[in-house]
């Protein structure tokens, strides 16, 4: 799992300057004509509004310009996250002041990030290397390998969490001459073994040792793109949804002090767009209707919110073709009776349907069914959303805080995330956790 605009897990194709243009004359122009510019958070909402107030800015920047600009909130030491190459941004407690210096410095992290990746970007063309002649080249790598972690822990200044930005460069560079992702993640991980740390920087010994380490990991020619049938990651989560060890979890209602669902969308989504917090109110309000009249779970139902939602006219239909989310990491294939197959899976988050499972964990598995399942050609994060909120509802429960459980990204393949998002729903409904 991880949260939706972090920078960690960007690629190198997401972020590669030449893949994305980008005018830093108009970006502060840019930044003021989004949606969150007109909400600015007040400073003295900071603590949690603050944070809404900032990933709905994250949000617009990526609809705007693509998934790299979630990186203008990497702040050096401990920021929004933690040992990132971003000085003009910090945190909402110290970031967010008036809103045209709180916009300035939001254009300004911008800026400053997308110069650091054309900076990288003029590293990597230093070496240009083919995978095929390792053996000639070898040199070359070791000197590039190491000047790219010596330009990290300047950048940096090997604060909080440096090390995951240098080993993520190292990777980038690899991608960029041809190694594909996984493999070069896993090289980088074998060379670094552990041994960068926060708040510490690299010796000149340990910063060879790296770069030899993974100058000789290098083999040629083997690193072709795999072959064989593409990945359909719905298959992957069907195969283990069954097997997930899923913990107690928390049963029946507990006092809630606060409407968690409306409120998160109030900041966040009313920040990006009012008429999308609308529609996502709307959709909020029916899906607590329809629990309160005992409605059965299946994808009718879920089109029904969809619509205020989308802002149809009509429920919109199940989707034609594969889909794809996170950065096109997960594809979800079509498969004859995929409609059916989503009924009597959400079906099973009815209170004695099935496995006898805790309330928390048959909302977690639900909101999971539709992420994956992904019916919808958009929008199928907030559909997510709501049938975990109609699960809870329908048993006289409701989350008091949404946003774990809105801007994670759950993998389908990771039976782990499946365990970590029920504990999100017993902790938000007002359980304490039972480690």
């Amino acid at each position: 799992m991880f949260l939706d605009f972090a920078p960690w897990p960007l690629s190198w194709d997401e972020v590669d300057p030449a893949r994305h243009p980008f005018d830093a004359a108009s970006a502060a122009e840019t930044v003021r004509g989004l949606g969150p510019a007109r909400r600015v958070t007040r400073s003295a909402e900071i603590c949690d509004a603050g944070a809404l107030w900032a990933d709905a800015m994250s949000h617009a920047l990526v609809e705007r310009y693509g998934r790299w600009a979630a990186g203008w909130r990497w702040s050096h030491d401990e920021g929004d996250f933690d040992g990132g190459p971003v000085g003009g941004w910090c945190c909402p407690r110290h970031s967010i002041t008036g809103p045209k210096e709180t916009l300035d410095r939001v254009a300004a992290a911008l800026c400053e990030w997308r110069a650091w990746l054309e900076s990288l970007a003029g590293w990597f063309e230093r070496y240009p290397l083919e995978p095929s002649a390792v053996e000639e080249q070898r040199i070359l790598w070791e000197r590039a390998a190491r000047n790219l972690i010596l330009q990290v822990v300047d950048r940096t200044g090997c604060g909080s969490g440096w090390h995951r930005h240098c080993r993520q460069v190292l990777t980038w560079f690899l991608a960029r001459w041809g190694v594909p992702d996984e493999p070069a993640e896993a090289l980088v991980e074998e060379a670094v073994g552990g041994r960068f740390g926060s708040w510490t920087g690299p010796g000149p010994v340990l910063v060879d040792d790296v770069a030899e380490r993974l100058a000789r990991s290098l083999r040629p020619g083997g690193f072709g793109r795999p072959e064989g049938p593409v990945t359909d990651h719905l298959e992957r989560w069907l195969a283990l949804r069954g097997a997930v060890p899923w913990e107690a979890g928390a049963d029946g209602p507990a006092p809630a002090a606060r409407d968690g669902a409306a409120e998160d969308v109030r900041a966040f989504d009313a920040a990006i767009d009012p008429a999308r917090a609308e529609g996502l109110l709307a959709a909020l309000e029916s899906a607590r209707a329809d629990a309160a009249r005992g409605a059965v779970l299946d994808f009718a139902l879920l089109a029904g919110w969809q619509r205020h939602v989308l802002g149809t006219v009509q429920p919109p239909p199940f989707r034609t073709a594969p889909a794809f989310a996170k950065g096109g990491r997960e594809r979800y294939g079509l498969r004859p009776g995929i409609r059916a197959r989503l009924d009597a899976c959400l079906a099973e988050s009815a209170p004695g349907a099935g496995r006898p499972l805790a309330l928390s964990v048959r909302a977690a598995r639900a909101c999971l069914d539709v992420c994956f399942f992904h019916p919808f050609d958009d929008g199928n994060a907030r559909a997510a959303f709501l049938a975990l909120v109609f699960v809870l509802a329908r048993e006289d429960a409701a989350p008091g805080t949404a946003t774990p459980l809105r801007r994670v990204s759950w993998h389908a393949d990771a039976p782990q995330d499946a365990v970590a998002l029920a504990r999100c729903v017993t902790v938000a409904i007002g359980h304490p956790r039972k480690d």
